[in-house]
């Protein structure tokens, strides 16, 4: 079981982020709670003492009590384990946080881009806790469930109008294009080809003059062209 423990005094914010939480971990299928507060109270405090399973905090910087960096003080005292994010309306305030050594994931703005930024810091949490997420669709009735971990890359085949997803020991094919698929996975897949997306932290060695990528398996495939070059190897 995997605990999300969210405090904001503002109660948009607290219901954007619980839904960010809610689409990321139905999809991967992941068994979760989540807890939210709208203050520092002594039942948040309460909870912090009462550490039964992996958790990922997402803290307010300022509620009307208590500063979130006070209380992620608290929290490492006890728990060095547990992920912790800070959102907050004031970019001012990061300085003070690097200051306090509180080994934080991410410092997220909540006016700017704050979705987007939530997920791709909630994805990076769900790795460094090893929990794997994974790709899942259905296929004329068969329900495929592929960790992201071990996609090595997806191409598209024009001849049989299939996408071919690519592990170091399996091959899936599906009728959905390579658009849908992209839609359905994270930050470590990027595109290499109109026909082909690839996991960057499975790429081992990238030749330009060749046009290849040899992933970590072994495996070479010859995807790569000019237009995403430079993108991939910005990335890897």
């Amino acid at each position: 079981m995997l605990e999300f423990i969210i405090c904001d005094d503002d109660k948009i914010i607290t219901e954007k982020v619980e839904k960010t939480i809610d689409d990321i971990m139905m999809k991967n299928k992941i068994i979760y709670k989540t807890i939210s507060f709208y203050d520092y109270n002594d039942e948040f405090i309460k909870l912090i003492n009462n550490k039964e399973c992996i958790r990922i905090y997402i803290l307010d910087i300022e509620t009307p009590s208590r500063s979130g960096i006070d209380i992620a003080r608290v929290i490492r005292e006890k728990d060095m384990e547990s992920i912790i994010i800070f959102m907050t309306g004031h970019d001012e305030l990061g300085p003070a946080v690097l200051k306090k050594e509180l080994w934080f994931l991410s410092f997220i703005n909540k006016f700017e881009n704050s979705d987007e930024r939530l997920k791709k810091s909630i994805l990076k949490a769900l790795q460094i806790l090893n929990i794997q997420t994974k790709l899942h669709f259905e296929e004329r009735g068969v329900i495929y469930n592929i960790s992201l971990n071990d996609i090595l890359y997806i191409t598209r085949d024009s001849i049989e109008r299939k996408s071919i997803i690519k592990t170091e020991k399996n091959e899936y094919k599906t009728y959905k294009t390579l658009l849908e698929l992209s839609s359905m996975l994270d930050e470590r897949f990027v595109q290499t080809h109109r026909a082909c997306i690839v996991n960057k932290e499975r790429v081992a060695i990238i030749n330009s003059m060749k046009k290849k990528i040899l992933f970590d398996s072994g495996l070479t495939i010859d995807l790569l062209s000019d237009k995403y070059k430079k993108e991939l190897k910005s990335k890897c």
